[in-house]
């Protein structure tokens, strides 16, 4: 499986897009400083996955959260959130 994975700094107020296979894996090395664009940043929330069985959907997927302006993420964040609720 992949995932489209979104996280968030408080701290920084900033939201990172991302791609993995791990969710856990990838969340520890952004809060362990493993990530170059994410390092120094955290601590990071997991705010936001999405399950993919192929890796091109997957990157079809990531390409189009990253074309999101702020304000569209905070809103997929919060309907993400509800859905989970």
């Amino acid at each position: 499986m992949y995932y489209t994975y979104i996280i968030y700094s408080e701290n920084y107020d900033i939201y990172y897009k991302g791609v993995t296979q791990n969710p856990e894996h990838r969340l520890w090395e952004h809060n362990n400083n493993k990530s170059r664009f994410t390092a120094g940043k955290g601590p990071w929330a997991l705010v936001y996955l999405n399950t993919f069985e192929q890796k091109r959907d997957c990157l079809i997927e990531e390409n189009r959260l990253k074309s999101l302006n702020r304000r569209s993420i905070e809103l997929l964040v919060m309907k993400h959130k509800t859905m989970d609720s």
